[in-house]
């Protein structure tokens, strides 16, 4: 089915970007292992890290990459992509949305090596960014574009993806699944892989076309958000990001002790109501104003090293969660708030790599807010 718009001239016209066209989706499966009733086995000689975060991100079960060839038009959502997915493919694939309109952050995911939003990246988008951008989480052999290369990806890589490649080397793995409308680039032969290409309806890569500008590597990859622990498929555990937001108290703690409540405390002490509100000029507002449309998404957390290499880190939704309301001036509580932070697993084991700052979606500039609490901690 072919969209159509209307041209200056009241004709109706076909618009290339809303063609639907051939997309492979990887996506990343998990199966939780059923739980036994057995008692866990304990060893006595292990160490417990003090500071780490509750629960085990590293969770047992089955794991298996399942490719999904659909025709979606390129200005459509990945969201878009895995309903109709579920809908006409594979109802057993899990993911979690709510809004699906960048609000609520449910859906962080994995897409091609970065953290992002199903419902707020495109497809178009993701296509286009897998040319250009390092995949750290990639196929072996995928980002290089030799199907021999067998070394294991490493935290960056270089170089373009192509078609051909991309779903050559997915045939390769022993735990991957291909749906039946994936193509098949196995042939040796490039004459053959052109002909099964154009069969297909793919795009050839060595001879691109002018309407095939963003397809030229029309592989979309998804796994599940790094440093939490799955529990189906590209659904992941939050509760340890939001036990560590609690931990540092998000809500506006006033004890009315300064010098200019000094009209709350009569309205305390006659039982009513104070006779004002505490007020704030608009640099005072600013100076949070950011921090508090934090959606507790967890983009920051996945991308960032530290936290999702299992390090012991409370992670930057927490620190940003703290740093709002240490920046607020209604707040009296900031000494005690720099206090909590100011730990082995909290702003001290930030290493200022700041990776944590491109994929918010609501540009909150997070590796500065991080610094800025390092500052504030050594003052």
């Amino acid at each position: 089915m072919t969209s159509q718009s209307t041209g200056s001239d009241g004709s109706e016209a076909s618009a290339p970007g809303r063609d639907p066209r051939p997309v492979t989706f990887r996506i990343a499966r998990f199966t939780p292992r059923p739980k036994s009733e057995r008692p866990a086995r304990t060893n006595p000689f292990a160490k417990s890290n003090p500071f780490a975060t509750a629960g085990n991100r590293r969770a047992r079960g089955r794991r298996w990459t399942q490719e999904y060839t659909i025709r979606i038009a390129p200005q459509r959502t990945v969201l878009d992509a895995l309903l109709q997915i579920k809908r006409e493919v594979d109802p057993t694939l899990n993911f979690r949305y709510s809004c699906g309109h960048g609000m609520c952050g449910s859906d962080a995911v994995l897409i091609n090596g970065r953290p992002d939003l199903l419902c707020t990246a495109t497809i178009a988008d993701c296509l286009a960014a897998s040319k250009t951008m390092p995949n750290a989480y990639t196929t072996p052999g995928v980002a290089t574009g030799n199907p021999q290369a067998q070394k294991p990806p490493a935290f960056r890589r270089t170089g373009t993806a192509t078609t051909a490649t991309a779903v050559s080397m997915s045939a390769s793995h022993s735990d991957s699944i291909s749906d039946s409308t994936a193509t098949d680039f196995s042939a040796k032969d490039p004459a053959e892989t052109a002909a099964v290409t154009k069969a297909k309806g793919l795009t050839d890569t060595s001879h691109p076309t002018e309407t095939s500008g963003l397809t030229e590597s029309s592989v979309v990859e998804i796994r599940p958000l790094p440093g939490f622990t799955p529990l189906r498929d590209l659904i992941v555990d939050t509760d340890a990001m939001f036990e560590q937001i609690r931990r540092f108290k998000p809500y506006l703690a006033h004890d009315d002790s300064s010098a200019d409540s000094s009209q709350a405390d009569q309205a305390k002490a006659a039982g009513a109501e104070p006779a004002s509100e505490y007020r704030q000029t608009p640099e005072e507002l600013a100076r949070y104003e950011l921090l508090s449309t934090c959606i507790a998404c967890g983009l920051c957390q996945g991308a960032c090293p530290i936290y999702a290499g299992g390090e012991a880190f409370a992670g930057p939704a927490a620190m940003i969660a703290a740093a709002r309301f240490i920046n607020d001036s209604r707040d009296s509580h900031r000494k005690e708030r720099l206090e909590a932070i100011d730990q082995v697993d909290g702003i001290q084991a930030c290493q200022s790599i700041r990776a944590c700052t491109r994929p918010c979606p609501r540009g909150i500039d997070v590796g500065e807010e991080m610094w800025k609490l390092v500052e504030a901690v050594k003052e």
